[in-house]
């Protein structure tokens, strides 16, 4: 047993595997939701708008259970600022105060009552799950709200004996009404973009290493030949991106009953998607071979689980740390950006990924000139 390796590497694999695995997770399974920046909008003049907007605040401090909130107010000017702020995805939801809630309060206790109504918006978009969460969260303080509001009525009106039809007594119970908008609608794309990122990605390492492949056994005996060779790897891989974003969308159209708006915006986003990470997954490959195929591997597993939360969620080392430098997170964006806010082919991911296939580009063709081992250089299975 000691003289064969096979009976001994097995543990040792067993061991690394389910250490790389379970840290995979360690996001999701210490998410907690932080400073979620939410917009409250007065857009009433009277005196029950600001003092409901301070009773918000006060609140959501009362009810904090760590240093850090859960909520982030932002408070702005009126409903058109919040829905500018929410397209530019800035806002998770919002509580919007409208015009006539001092007049309708006041009416309370009259013979003909109007319940004062608060708007609720969530940008589902940004997040269906955070959205979820943020609905939730508004929802109970407007109940809460509706607790305190009542009670404080209810003991006014037996202070001063005023009788109470049944009506007003019924509203008085639940003073406040609320409706919820939901903006930027998901649909049935809520999904769309980590249904989207598995194949493009594998199918972008696949790309990678069969370009390698083709050099395994070429001869190339001078820097010309070489940069000649490399100069056609990048056009066939971006050949293959355009390929790949285009029948990619195709596919989830009539196997995942995918409807876009646009198919062809889609399908250019998804093609710069492919091609710029074909070309950096093949730069990389060239400078340390095929045991860089390991990297982009473990990459796909770590960041499924970053990229399905808000970074609102995260733990801080992944938030400040991690996050920011996962590649496919700028996919995600975009067809996010592409989906559910009118974004175009060419938005600030796409941006984004140009100088990440700009800079794999040069990257790539640098290795070919590097000193060559010998005269009839030969590429060892790199791109």
């Amino acid at each position: 047993m000691k003289e064969n390796k096979f009976f001994w590497i097995p543990f040792i694999a067993v061991l690394v595997l389910a250490f790389i695995f379970v840290s995979t997770q360690i996001p999701a399974a210490h998410q907690s939701v932080k400073n979620l920046p939410i917009a409250l909008v007065n857009e009433d003049a009277g005196e029950m708008g600001q003092t409901l907007m301070d009773k918000i605040q006060e609140n959501t401090k009362a009810m904090q259970t760590s240093d850090i909130p859960m909520i982030k107010w932002m408070v702005l000017e009126n409903q058109q600022e919040m829905e500018d702020e929410m397209a530019d995805q800035n806002l998770y939801g919002a509580i919007v105060i409208p015009g006539d809630f001092t007049k309708d309060f006041g009416s309370l206790q009259t013979p003909s009552p109007t319940k004062p109504e608060l708007q609720l918006f969530i940008n589902q978009g940004k997040n269906a799950n955070v959205a979820t969460v943020v609905n939730q969260n508004l929802s109970g303080m407007i109940a809460q709200m509706n607790i305190m509001m009542s009670d404080q009525l209810l003991t006014a009106v037996a202070s001063n004996n005023v009788p109470l039809t049944v009506e007003q007594a019924r509203i008085l119970t639940a003073p406040i009404s609320s409706t919820t908008t939901m903006l930027h609608q998901t649909g049935n794309l809520g999904n769309a973009a980590l249904s989207l990122f598995q194949p493009l990605w594998i199918a972008s390492i696949v790309s990678a290493v069969m370009l390698g492949f083709a050099g395994r056994n070429r001869t190339l005996q001078t820097i010309a030949s070489h940069f000649k060779f490399k100069s056609l790897q990048i056009l066939v891989a971006i050949l293959l991106g355009c390929v790949a974003g285009f029948s990619l969308t195709w596919y989830t159209t009539f196997m995942l009953g995918f409807e876009f708006e646009s198919f062809t915006t889609v399908a250019l986003f998804l093609s710069i998607t492919c091609i710029s990470f074909i070309l950096l997954i093949s730069a990389v490959l060239s400078w340390i071979g095929m045991g860089g195929v390991a990297i982009f591997v473990l990459f796909m597993f770590f960041g499924l689980p970053l990229l399905q939360l808000a970074p609102e969620m995260l733990p801080d080392f992944y938030r400040d740390w991690v996050y920011p430098w996962l590649p496919m997170r700028f996919m995600f964006d975009g067809v996010r950006e592409i989906l559910f806010f009118d974004g175009g082919a060419w938005n600030s991911s796409t941006m984004v990924l140009v100088w990440i296939a700009v800079v794999s580009i040069l990257v790539h063709l640098s290795k070919a000139f590097m000193p060559m081992k010998n005269a009839a250089n030969k590429e060892d299975i790199e791109v």
